[in-house]
């Protein structure tokens, strides 16, 4: 193979012109939600972009507080032409796309193949897809990185994960896993088996599914079994198929996108901590100051909205549509506004405290989402992921992406927010203006 390993798919699977490639991939960035916690790991499609590049982008846009922390990237994923028994390894120097050449991490890729189990087959890099399809999304993103090329053969979810567990290393370090879902079924059976797929996946199960729920269930396999050790959080993002973006219905290919975290990040049971002693101080006839850890995650400014229940039923929500303050005062005053000053509710009494639990949802910056109707506004909605703004005139709403447990069906999701903000459940208007945004949820249960 030489030194480089020279692009493969540029020209079918995503654009060879250097310039519309970045324009491309910046075009998919802007259209989804950035920002937000870092995550340790992802998951993402490897189709052409046509087809997967919108899901791809909804969790690398996860990245871009991380310009300059990322300097290393693990990238695997499933054999497509070459079988072997393994995961395999590159002996290039560098791997290379329209938008230039991306360095190989020689001493990680040493360490690597002295483990059993790791070979050294640059036949298996050479055509392979499923990794060089994220290598622009990455360039995009990153300032400077060094990669660790992985290709999964036929390996259990143990070698996967023992792979993985050694190049772990800290936030200097992103562990990327591609994988399509099913494949040519029609639209409505891939919906509900890539459904079935999703949730083993949020749950850190991959006994649950196999080769035909997703082609990258190898490398799938083997991070999900380190996450659910290590006990990360599994955020969906965005769950939808050929059939969604540019392809018939009748045979379609799912894609899903994931973001993993660390179980270590103490900000949500800091934030849930200072929420619940913002209303306690209420009730006291000489609360003391409140006192917030001095953390930039907690400085930077943050859109927020807080929730009491009271036996699983609302007790109060109030929050901020967008950033523009820091976090944790946005936090600590949307408690206390949600308890005392929610216009559906009373006060909230002290007899009523102890039984109130709270939740959080940290929301990302929200992102203008055009359509052309009604109908391309329901086709578009992501259920439980996306939040959705609506705003016509002096009326506007919001719904949190916890809304869609109550409100699974789309049609209901919009009819509700329409009424709440006024309109009748079937009202459209070329007037409606949109936005979509993400939301981190945690709760004390």
């Amino acid at each position: 193979m030489g030194l480089v390993r020279p692009a493969a798919v540029a020209g079918s699977f995503y654009p060879s012109d250097p310039v519309t490639l970045a324009s491309d991939v910046r075009r998919m960035l802007d259209a989804v939600p950035t920002g937000g916690a870092v995550p340790k790991a992802i998951i993402a499609p490897h189709a052409g972009y046509i087809y997967s590049g919108p899901i791809a982008a909804s969790v690398y846009a996860r990245l871009s507080n991380a310009r300059r922390e990322i300097s290393r990237v693990i990238l695997i994923g499933p054999a497509h032409r070459v079988g072997f028994a393994g995961v395999a390894v590159s002996s290039a120097a560098a791997f290379q796309t329209p938008l230039g050449e991306i360095p190989l991490d020689a001493e990680i890729i040493e360490k690597l193949k002295s483990m059993p189990g790791v070979v050294t087959l640059d036949e298996a890099h050479a055509q392979e897809h499923s990794l060089e399809v994220h290598l622009p999304f990455l360039q995009m993103l990153l300032d400077r990185f060094t990669l660790v090329p992985l290709v999964a053969g036929q390996a259990s979810d143990l070698l996967v994960a023992q792979v993985l567990n050694a190049v772990w290393g800290g936030p200097e370090t992103l562990i990327v896993v591609s994988s399509d879902l099913s494949h040519y079924e029609d639209y409505e059976t891939a919906r509900a088996h890539d459904s079935k797929t999703a949730q083993a996946i949020e749950r850190c199960d991959p006994a649950a599914f196999d080769h035909f729920g997703a082609c990258g269930r190898t490398p799938l396999g083997g991070l999900l079994l380190l996450a659910k050790q290590r006990n990360m959080r599994v955020r969906p993002l965005d769950l939808r198929n050929s059939g969604d973006t540019a392809g018939p219905r009748d045979r379609v290919v799912g894609y899903g996108s994931w973001a993993l975290y660390e179980a270590a990040s103490e900000i949500p049971q800091i934030l849930l901590d200072l929420a619940r002693k913002a209303i306690a101080s209420k009730f006291e006839s000489a609360p003391a100051a409140l006192t917030v850890p001095n953390l930039p995650e907690l400085m930077a400014e943050g859109a927020s909205f807080v929730t009491l229940r009271i036996k699983g039923e609302l007790r109060g929500c109030i929050g901020s549509a967008t950033a523009w303050r820091g976090l944790a005062q946005d936090v600590a005053e949307n408690a206390q506004r949600a308890a005392f000053a929610d216009p559906r509710f009373p006060p909230l009494s002290i007899d009523e405290w102890p039984r109130v639990r709270l939740s959080l949802s940290l929301l990302s910056a929200p992102v203008a989402f055009p359509v052309k109707d009604r109908a391309d506004l329901l086709a578009q909605l992501r259920p439980h992921v996306d939040g959705l703004v609506i705003e016509e005139g002096e009326r506007r709403a919001l719904f949190l992406p916890a809304v869609w447990e109550q409100l699974p069906n789309a049609e209901d999701f919009l009819g509700h927010l329409l009424q709440k903000a006024g309109f009748p459940p079937d009202y459209w208007s070329p007037g409606l203006r949109l936005w979509r945004f993400a939301a981190e949820e945690f709760s004390e249960e």
